[in-house]
C-alpha cells in the first residue's frame, strides 16, 4: 500500500525567541516493512543531519537569529510492505539489552507489576504478551484530553485512560519488568477512522531473535498500516519534534498530520 504524508507543526511565542534548537526524527528509513519512494522537509534554513544513538535520522535545527515563529514540515510517498509481525532491521549492532533501561515515563510502580504478574505465563511469553496488551486496553481506554507528554506510564495507568503514548509507555513498563527488551517506536498510521490522528506510537518487544509489533491503541500486532519514524527507550527518544529555545514567554504550538491512500503513478 503506497502512502502520502504530509506532516506541519507550527510555533509561535508571546516573545521573540533569541535561539531555539529543534531535534526532528521525521525521516524515515527504508527497510523490510517500508519503502521510501520520497521524502522531504521543509525548514526555515539548513539543518544538520546525523544518526543518533538508535540508527534513528536525526536532524539538528539551530536559529541563531531573533524569530517569534517557526514552521517545520515533513512530506513523502512510501510503500508498506506485507512484512507481517516480526521484524528484522540493519541496527544488529546495537544491543537490544539496551531496550531494559527503564525511565522517568516508563518506570513501573507496584500496581503495574502486580498487573503485570497477573497476566504472565512464563512458558507462553508472546501469548502472554499479547494478552497485556489486550488487558491495557481495557484498563486504560482510548481518551484523548486525559493526558500530555510529561504523564509517566504509572500516572496514566492509575487515570484509566489515556493515548497511543500512553498505552506504549505502560506497555514499556510491563515488558521491562518481566526483563523482556521492548522499545518505543513513532511514525504514522493510515486509518479511515475519525477518531485517531495521524501521527502514532506503538511498541516491539524483543523475543526468539526478533522484533515483535505490538499498536495497543488499536489492539494489533499487525503494522501493515505503520510508518515507523524512530525508535528509543520512550516518548522523549523517538518524538518527531523535540527543541528547547531561551526566551519567548508563553508558546502555542499546532501540528497537523495526513496519511492518504497514494496513486500508483506517485
Amino acid at each position: 500500500m503506497k502512502l502520502n504524508i504530509e506532516h506541519s507543526t507550527r510555533y509561535s511565542w508571546e516573545q521573540q525567541v533569541a535561539l531555539s534548537t529543534q531535534y526532528l526524527r521525521m525521516t524515515p528509513q527504508d527497510s523490510a516493512h517500508q519503502k521510501i519512494f520520497s521524502w522531504q522537509l521543509d525548514l526555515p534554513c539548513e539543518a544538520t543531519r546525523t544518526l543518533d544513538a538508535y540508527g534513528n535520522v536525526l536532524h539538528v535545527l539551530t536559529l541563531d537569529k531573533p524569530h517569534q515563529r517557526l514552521e517545520i514540515a515533513a512530506r513523502g510517498v512510501v510503500e508498506i510492505l506485507d512484512e507481517g509481525e516480526r521484524t528484522t532491521d540493519a541496527d544488529r549492532a546495537l544491543s537490544p539489552l539496551i531496550f531494559l533501561r527503564l525511565t522517568p515515563l516508563t518506570q513501573p510502580d507496584e500496581a503495574i507489576r502486580d498487573f503485570t504478574l497477573r497476566h504472565w505465563r512464563p512458558e507462553a511469553p508472546l501469548a502472554s504478551l499479547e494478552t497485556l496488551m489486550d488487558e491495557i486496553l481495557l484498563k486504560m481506554p482510548y481518551r484523548p484530553g486525559s493526558t500530555d507528554v510529561t504523564d509517566s506510564a504509572a500516572q496514566a495507568f492509575a487515570a484509566g485512560g489515556g493515548v497511543c503514548q500512553d498505552h506504549s509507555h505502560v506497555f514499556l513498563a510491563c515488558c521491562r519488568s518481566l526483563t523482556i527488551p521492548a522499545r518505543y517506536v513513532s511514525g504514522y498510521l493510515y486509518t479511515d477512522s475519525d477518531e485517531h490522528v495521524a501521527t502514532h506510537a506503538w511498541v516491539e518487544a524483543w523475543l526468539d531473535g526478533a522484533w515483535h509489533s505490538f499498536d495497543i491503541t488499536n489492539n494489533t500486532r499487525s503494522t501493515r498500516q505503520h510508518l515507523k519514524l524512530a525508535v528509543g527507550v520512550d516518548y522523549m527518544d523517538a518524538c518527531p519534534v523535540r527543541g528547547t529555545r531561551l526566551g519567548g514567554g508563553s508558546e502555542n504550538m499546532l501540528a497537523v498530520a495526513a496519511v492518504r491512500k497514494a496513486s500508483q503513478q506517485q
